[in-house]
């Protein structure tokens, strides 16, 4: 995913949550959202006047995560819950502080929403996450509108490797029984000549295959 279509995917959601670490090493999150990006990275602004800004200051990093979908949760008959379609994103990002005269610098037109909130409120600062990664879970749990109920897209920019998640298998210790493959609901064993691996793109890591594999072959 380049950097334009990784904020188009936050944008569309709007309110997000990002979350820092205070001096104690406690985990604190709050509601904000982004304002704009370009090559460099990906905008937003706080003021410098609260601990959102301070605890950016001290360790440079965050976490951001949106949903994109239904957030009430409706049950079925058995009381078991229905989760409408939709797709969850989340980054883990370096940030750094952007002077408003850099900002207005760049003479972009979508830095104008930031300018004009600095000028109403002089206390307003800039951001950037010059460099994260993060991914995409793009879900149907109750496949719906396709096959499988789980698709993955990963995401880096700014020097950042893809962090890819899933189970694995070992080649060595597996006994090719395919036990793995018939009970993961996600479909995210593949298979070919006998030989199971977990495809990363659909692995929810529900761990089906890790409890259920007799060969311990599985880990996680």
């Amino acid at each position: 995913m380049t950097i334009k279509e990784i904020y188009e995917a936050f944008d569309k959601i709007g309110c997000l949550s990002f979350t820092t670490v205070d001096e104690h090493g406690n985990p604190e999150s709050r509601i904000a959202h982004l304002r704009a990006y370009d090559e460099h990275g990906i905008y937003f602004m706080t003021m410098f006047t609260k601990d959102f800004y301070k605890q950016m200051k001290h360790n440079g990093k965050l976490a951001i995560c949106g949903l994109n979908a239904k957030t009430t949760v409706e049950h079925d008959d058995e009381g078991m819950p229905i989760f409408e379609g939709g797709y969850a994103i989340r980054m883990t990002g370096t940030v750094h502080e952007i002077s408003m005269d850099e900002i207005k610098a760049k003479h972009n037109p979508m830095f104008t929403m930031c300018i004009k909130d600095w000028e109403k409120y002089p206390a307003m600062v800039v951001f950037c996450i010059t460099k994260g990664y993060g991914d995409v879970f793009d879900y149907d749990f109750e496949q719906i509108t396709r096959d499988n109920k789980l698709q993955r897209i990963y995401f880096a920019f700014g020097g950042e490797q893809e962090n890819y998640k899933g189970l694995k298998i070992d080649i060595e210790k597996c006994i090719s029984c395919g036990v793995c493959k018939n009970k993961c609901s996600f479909l995210a064993i593949d298979e070919h000549d006998r030989v199971y691996s977990v495809n990363k793109y659909r692995c929810d890591e529900c761990g089906d295959c890790y409890i259920n594999c007799p060969a311990k072959a599985i880990s996680y």
